[in-house]
């Protein structure tokens, strides 16, 4: 049986993430982020879940993603490592903010998610020198 809780941490490196990189059209507060525990999936460390057009739509709502970390892979990973598949995930949610996804064909791959590390890394420097 799965089990979810609340990510703080996940959501303390995205919210690196989103500064270090300027990625402003992410919505934060409409952003969440859970640990499950007891999945069968392996080799998936993360994956991100929406809701269809129609559900914000019949419900009233703006448009909200969730991040799920899988504990059993994503917890024993480097910090490195974890910032990595968070960058992932984010690179996933579209400029529009619109509740659809960026496909991995042609625009998310190992190269893309390295490019966007090396930035935040070296992003994140610049700002730790500045404060």
């Amino acid at each position: 049986m799965i089990s979810y809780e609340r990510a703080p941490d996940v959501e303390a490196v995205a919210s690196s993430v989103i500064r270090s990189l300027s990625l402003d059209y992410i919505d934060s507060s409409r952003l969440h982020f859970y640990r499950s525990k007891g999945s069968k999936a392996r080799r998936v460390q993360a994956r991100i879940h929406g809701m269809g057009r129609i559900w914000f739509d019949a419900l009233g709502m703006q448009p909200h993603y969730i991040i799920e970390v899988i504990s059993e892979e994503y917890d024993s990973l480097d910090q490195v490592e974890k910032e990595k598949v968070v960058i992932h995930e984010l690179m996933h949610i579209p400029a529009r903010f619109s509740g659809g996804f960026v496909p991995h064909k042609g625009k998310i791959n190992r190269r893309s998610v390295e490019k966007m590390h090396k930035q935040f890394l070296e992003r994140s420097y610049s700002l730790d020198v500045l404060s």
